[in-house]
Order: structure tokens, then C-alpha cells, then sequence
């Protein structure tokens, strides 16, 4: 009962979000202001609850590292939060924990961002703690020698000593052939090794200048007053020349990519297959998203239910369509029941692949993806941190802030013409790497 009535709330504000975009004409009412040194700053006044979240995106990730310092934009985002010239170490935290707030970062191939969520009289808090660490971020070997062994300890939990974990990093250097996208974003021990006081200097130069950033803050605020704080702490700021452009060449896959790997972390055999696919925020894009619900959302789902209904091949298989700045990847993943053969489920997964090729998929497949994808956007947009942190990403990757009112139009219209096309301009045997995932035999005698 509990599940069914959070779906049902879900549903009510999906509903009143999609009533409002259609009587006012925006769901997001967006303030765009930059400061002289080039921070773009937005605004989303949200009277609604006492709560103000302030989001930086930074145009960094590791798409923009070199060979030789893999895993550096992510070491950097843990540098972040060792202190600055007016913060002391950890205290970042301890002042939005003891102030009822939360906060984070994250990186991945294509940006960098930092979030706090704070009560809306914490603002100017939030706002000098960003501020500061922008300005002036203590950069010492003590503390880039305590991070380093901090990333190093998450590699080897969720990449060396995780099942699948080298399945994912090795899929990743088999579908990218541009040394931008075939990297990890963690890293290798041997670069995180080799990362110097120097490198972290000049990486904070480069890329951590207001210029390279957006800022937005969405809440219970006054804007002339917000406006004002944003100045007062950020406006003084140093800009920097603008870094290098990021070489997105990556070429035209002509034949499958195949390999076979032994875990001995593993307990059952995996499938991983991953097409090459459009750049996020295209139409091809947005047909791929349709595709993938059709494909792998839920229990409806094709692959659901011939593998794992019907075949009773797999005890599970998931999959999603990855969004990238540069060109993105659709993934399958399929654990096989003990005693299936790996070229079966292959078979199967092929055959619907096919099947999407052949013919249009059906009027309720299609608006079953579409209501899909919406519940999760609309969603996600009652959260305020969500909601910067969308606007940020976006205002990012595509120059496009007003990506949240735009974009219910983007998935509404991908018809069934658009699903078949993608189809076959992107699924096909040649545009596709595969990876066999087996358990690593105990030596004998154990």
C-alpha cells in the first residue's frame, strides 16, 4: 500500500507539473544574470518549502584529462572539500550537517559539480562555503596524499574487489576509441600515483575559475537579496583564459568488439553488450531513450519478459541509455541462471533487437516508454536539489538552462518511425561490444 501511494503522489504531481507547463508555459521560472568575471548565475524563486539548494557545475571531467593522469578531474572533486583559505579542513561538512543540510560532488565524464541543500536561512552559509573554496582551495601534499589514497581505496571497493567491477572499466575502453570517453573516470593506481602538488595547482587554475562554472540557486529566496550575496562573495573572483577544447573525433565503428573475461568475484556468468550510439540532446537521442525503455524498462519490458518470464534464461537484466556531450552508448546487461548458455540470451536479445528493425513498435509500448520517461523527469523536478542540478548540467553540456521546459516536448515527439530508424542505424552487429563475463574456476584442491 505504502509503494502504491507514492506512485500515486507521483502521479498527481506529474500531472500538476504538466497543468502548470501547459497554462503558463514554463514549469521553471528561470533568472539569468552573469557577473563580470563570467559565472553565469540562475535563479528559481520556490516559496513552496523553507529549503534553498545552490548547485556549482563546473565544465570539467575526465574527458578533459590527459594520458598519463587518468582519474584526476575525480581526485580533484575530493580536494575540494579539504579546506580553503577561510574553511578549515572538514569543516565544509560540520557547517551544513550542524545546520540541518546536506551536500556532495560528483564527477563523470563530462562535468564536475558540487550541491548544498541548506535551510533558506542558511543561504549566505552556503554561498561563502562555495565561494571560498573557488577562490582559494588549500592545496597542499598533505592533504592531495590524504585524497589520493582515499580515491585509490574507492577504486579497489567499487572497480578491483567489486563483481563485474573490471567488466565495466574494460566495456568502456572497448566501445571509445577518442582517449576522452575510453578511460575510467576513477583512474589508474599508477596515474594517481603520479599526480603532483603542481598538477593539482594547475588544474585549479585551469578549470575551477568562475568562468568555467554555473551557479544556481533554486528555493525560498528573495532574489534582489540572493543576487546581492552571490555578488558579495563571488563577483571578486579572479577569471582565468579559457581551457583547452576537449577533441571529440571519435570514428565510426565498422566490426563488432568481443572479449571474454574471468572473475573470480563472479558467481555467475554476465553478458554486457553496448552500442555506440547520438550525442545527448538530439533527436536520435531522444528516439534511443524510447528505445531503451521499450527494450529494458521494467517488468513490461521486451527483454523482461522473454529472458527472464518466458526463456527463464536470466535471473536478471537491466540497461539504459547513456547521455553524453559527445557520442553515448546504449547498454544491455543480462546475468544468466546457472546452466544457460551465454550465446542463448545473446540469441534472444538479438532477435528483439531485430524485431525493433522489422517493424514499428506498438501504440502502447511507445506511450508507456513516454509516460516512463516522464514520471521520472517530473519526478526528479520536485526536489529543488534536483532541479539545480539539472538546470546546471544542462546550462553546461548544451548551453541550454531552459532544457526543463523544453524537453517533455523533445520526448513527446519521437514517434514510432523515429524508434525503428534509430533501430537500425545504431543497433546493429557491427556497432556493438560485447563482453562474457565467467566465474574464475577455484585452483584445484581448494
Amino acid at each position: 500500500m505504502r509503494s502504491v501511494g507514492k506512485l500515486l503522489s507521483a502521479l498527481i504531481i506529474c500531472a500538476t507539473l504538466v497543468n502548470a507547463a501547459q497554462t503558463r508555459g514554463a514549469l521553471v521560472n528561470l533568472r539569468q544574470t552573469k557577473l563580470k568575471n563570467g559565472l553565469r548565475v540562475i535563479m528559481v524563486e520556490d516559496h513552496s518549502a523553507p529549503v534553498i539548494a545552490v548547485d556549482i557545475t563546473y565544465n570539467v571531467g575526465s574527458r578533459d584529462e590527459r594520458k598519463g593522469r587518468t582519474g584526476f578531474a575525480h581526485l580533484f572533486e575530493h580536494m575540494m572539500f579539504k579546506g580553503s583559505a577561510n574553511v578549515g579542513r572538514g569543516e565544509h561538512f560540520m557547517q551544513v550537517f550542524t545546520s540541518g543540510g546536506g551536500m556532495n560532488g560528483t564527477t563523470n565524464p563530462d562535468r564536475t559539480l558540487y550541491y548544498d541543500v541548506l535551510p533558506a536561512n542558511q543561504l549566505e552559509m552556503a554561498l561563502f562555503l562555495e565561494a571560498d573554496r573557488m577562490r582559494s582551495l588549500a592545496i597542499t601534499k598533505e592533504n592531495l596524499d590524504n585524497q589520493r589514497n582515499a580515491v585509490q581505496e574507492e577504486r579497489r571497493q567499487f572497480v578491483d574487489n567489486q563483481p563485474y567491477g573490471k567488466t565495466e572499466e574494460l566495456q568502456q575502453s572497448m566501445i571509445y576509441d577518442d582517449f576522452a570517453y575510453k578511460h575510467a573516470t576513477i583512474g589508474s593506481m599508477e596515474d594517481l600515483n603520479a599526480a603532483s602538488v603542481e598538477d593539482v595547482a594547475a588544474f585549479f587554475k585551469t578549470y575551477y575559475a568562475p568562468n568555467n562554472a554555473v551557479l544556481v540557486l533554486v528555493g525560498d529566496f528573495d532574489a534582489k537579496q540572493a543576487q546581492a550575496l552571490i555578488e558579495k562573495y563571488f563577483v571578486n573572483i579572479p577569471s582565468q583564459p579559457a581551457p583547452p577544447p576537449v577533441a571529440m573525433n571519435e570514428p565510426t565503428q565498422t566490426a563488432e568488439r568481443r572479449a571474454t573475461l574471468e572473475d573470480p568475484l563472479a558467481r555467475l556468468p554476465q553478458i554486457d553488450i553496448a552500442f555506440k550510439a547520438a550525442p545527448g540532446n538530439t533527436p536520435d537521442f531522444y528516439a534511443l531513450e524510447i528505445l531503451s525503455t521499450t527494450l529494458l524498462g521494467g517488468q513490461s519490458s521486451r527483454l523482461y519478459q522473454k529472458l527472464v518470464k518466458e526463456k527463464e534464461l536470466v535471473t536478471k537484466v537491466t540497461g539504459f541509455m547513456d547521455e553524453r556531450r559527445g557520442p553515448g552508448a546504449l547498454y544491455i546487461k543480462a546475468t544468466l541462471r546457472p546452466g544457460k548458455k551465454a550465446e542463448d540470451v545473446e540469441a534472444v536479445i538479438y532477435e528483439e533487437i531485430a524485431r525493433l528493425m522489422r517493424e514499428p513498435v506498438a501504440d502502447w509500448e511507445l506511450q508507456k516508454a513516454k509516460n516512463s520517461q516522464r514520471l521520472e523527469f517530473f519526478n526528479l523536478l520536485r526536489s529543488a536539489m534536483y532541479r539545480a542540478i539539472t538546470i546546471g548540467i544542462n546550462a553546461v553540456y548544451y548551453n541550454d538552462p531552459n532544457f526543463v521546459n523544453t524537453w517533455q516536448d523533445k520526448i513527446e515527439a519521437v514517434t514510432k518511425d523515429d524508434v525503428q530508424r534509430v533501430a537500425k542505424n545504431f543497433l546493429g552487429q557491427n556497432n556493438r561490444s560485447v563482453i562474457i563475463t565467467m566465474p574464475k574456476a577455484a585452483p584445484a584442491g581448494e
